[in-house]
């Protein structure tokens, strides 16, 4: 069984940051305190989609119709 840490998540019985850890056992996803004595099984199973990072998105294709833009500096004084 592995077990990974929730980062920034928050005990809600002893109210401690960092110490929720999930895993699967049983067929169920649970979240535990390292902490203190808490245990719950989650009721929800929702399926997270991964995140966009630029390492795995797709670049965005460039419009045919796109113009480069020349920036002309201020004026000396």
């Amino acid at each position: 069984m592995i077990k990974r840490f929730i980062a920034g998540a928050v005990c809600p019985r002893c109210g401690e940051m960092d110490r929720l850890v999930t895993y699967v056992k049983d067929g169920g996803t649970f979240r535990e305190c390292v902490n203190c004595d808490f245990e719950e099984k989650q009721l929800a199973q929702v399926a997270m989609k991964e995140l966009d990072t630029r390492v795995n998105h797709a670049e965005a294709p460039v419009e045919a119709d796109a113009q480069p833009i020349t920036f002309i500096p201020p004026k000396k004084k």
